[in-house]
């Protein structure tokens, strides 16, 4: 019985898969704060990296991998994917349900996909120094794991409630050099202003990248790097959805019914869907189970991961992403968010600032409002006000379905597979663990005959365990 699939390293991708350049409609530019005009390409250098603002911008289906990120992708990459067997049968579902384990990373999640091309390109920029706002702290300790490879110093700015309920994570960004600081803090304008007003703020994620910004301007080497929400930091999440595609052909699965991802700024949950809604949506995405048709070389699946079509295997009707120029159905996409800053299921699409001071571009997303300060819930990587430009367009496309998770349902969803498949979920990870039980305990009948659901695992909760201890 297959538990497990691991590509080889000649299976790495070579390319990000872009779904800007394949949205039947075209995504809502960015624009400028002041003037409200669409956003120009030189008026986000001040602030990223030349190569970065670039992807920010384009709409070329594929955007190949400089040799040096890939270098360091293969310390971990590709990551494994697993068949949640005791999982199955624990829920008594006829689903057959695999994970995306994102969490055999350094640090533990998905982010060092970006933080490395982060990290090269500010490099190729002469950058000495970068500064950045983390929640639970996988973006901060991601970003100085990838700046030490360049020789870039990292300041961090960690919001409050997760700088003080989860101390191991500042430790690790330190352990690699990063220096931390806690938000609103007394060492910026932004941080001030917000303390003078609500001195006991447990913090936002919107207040930490002001800070982050604020003192990234101040300094010609220095730059801001974002762990979510923009364009270019999906595209670098993509080498997710397209090694998964190839991991179910080795498991003889044709493609998921159901892929169901966490939804806080939206990195995550694009990594692991785009290439499958690019796919449904023209069909030629994922042609081999992975290997994308439009870039030479894209992905190998060298080792057994060759397969037919990514799009859906149809094994359970589960519902389309949405039909192409080639008319194939594709699986449910499901955005699980937490109830607590449901954004998605609650939130305004409309343009917003990324952040409380207004000093970011005003992008086209499901909002509360800048200015919302979600409850500290445990799940602190989700704790942002709004949701990427590009899964927001998808949902309002009627590309993916969002739902609202409930910190409690997440917690018991995490316990329940840790106890059957071995691995502590972060509390992020929870979210999407949580809706897929919902949707594997409608199916019921022999096990193995029902729809193929894959959950992408974001990350592992080792370092959230006090969050465990609090939930229990």
């Amino acid at each position: 019985m297959m538990t497990k699939a691991v590509l080889p390293d000649s299976a790495l991708p070579t390319h990000w898969y872009n779904l800007a350049a394949d949205f039947p409609e075209p995504l809502p530019p960015h624009l400028h704060p002041g003037t409200r005009e669409p956003l120009k390409q030189e008026e986000m250098t001040p602030i990223f990296a030349k190569g970065l603002v670039e992807q920010e911008f384009s709409t070329e289906r594929w955007i190949e991998i400089p040799e040096p990120i890939r270098e360091i992708y293969r310390i971990w990459r590709p990551a494994p994917m697993g068949r949640a067997h005791r999982l199955e049968k624990a829920l008594g579902t006829s689903a057959r349900i695999y994970y995306k384990n994102e969490s055999v990373s350094p640090i533990g999640s998905h982010k060092p996909n970006t933080s490395v091309a982060q990290a090269y390109y500010n490099k190729l920029d002469g950058m000495k120094k970068l500064t950045t706002e983390t929640g639970a702290g996988q973006w901060g300790a991601s970003l100085a794991f990838a700046a030490q490879f360049f020789d870039i110093d990292v300041e961090v700015w960690q919001v409050r409630a997760s700088f003080d309920s989860k101390p191991y994570r500042r430790m690790l960004m330190e352990v690699y050099g990063a220096a931390v600081h806690p938000s609103p803090s007394d060492l910026t304008e932004a941080g001030r202003a917000i303390l003078a007003e609500t001195p006991d703020t447990p913090g936002s994620l919107g207040m930490a990248v002001s800070e982050a910004i604020e003192v990234a301007v101040q300094s010609d080497d220095t730059r801001y790097a974002l762990g979510s929400v923009l364009n270019h930091v999906m595209l670098h999440q993509t080498i997710i959805g397209q090694e998964a595609a190839a991991q179910l052909a080795m498991f003889g699965e044709t493609g998921p019914d159901i892929v169901v991802g966490c939804a806080g700024g939206g990195s995550n949950l694009a990594g692991l869907v785009f290439p499958f809604i690019g796919h449904s949506l023209t069909g030629d995405v994922l042609p081999d189970g992975g290997v994308p048709a439009s870039a030479s070389g894209a992905a190998s699946t060298d080792g057994g991961a060759a397969g037919t079509g990514a799009a859906g295997s149809g094994a359970g009707d589960a519902g389309a992403a949405g039909s192409g120029a080639a008319g194939r159905r594709g699986p449910r996409i499901v955005a699980a968010e937490p109830a607590k800053c449901p954004s998605l299921t609650r939130g305004e699409y409309r343009y917003d600032h990324g952040d409380v001071a207004g000093l970011t571009p005003l992008l086209k997303m499901h909002t509360l409002g800048s200015e919302f300060v979600p409850d500290p819930i445990h799940a602190g990587g989700l704790r942002y006000h709004a949701m990427a430009p590009m899964v927001s367009h998808a949902v309002d496309l009627g590309l993916m379905d969002p739902v609202a998770v409930e910190q409690e349902d997440a917690f018991a969803a995490g316990i329940q597979f840790a106890r059957c498949e071995g691995t502590v979920p972060a509390p992020e990870s929870n979210h999407a663990i949580a809706a897929a039980c919902d949707e594997a305990r409608k199916h019921t009948g022999e096990p193995g005959t029902g729809p193929v659901i894959l959950i992408g695992l974001s990350g592992n909760g080792f370092l959230d365990l006090p969050s465990y201890a609090n939930f229990s």
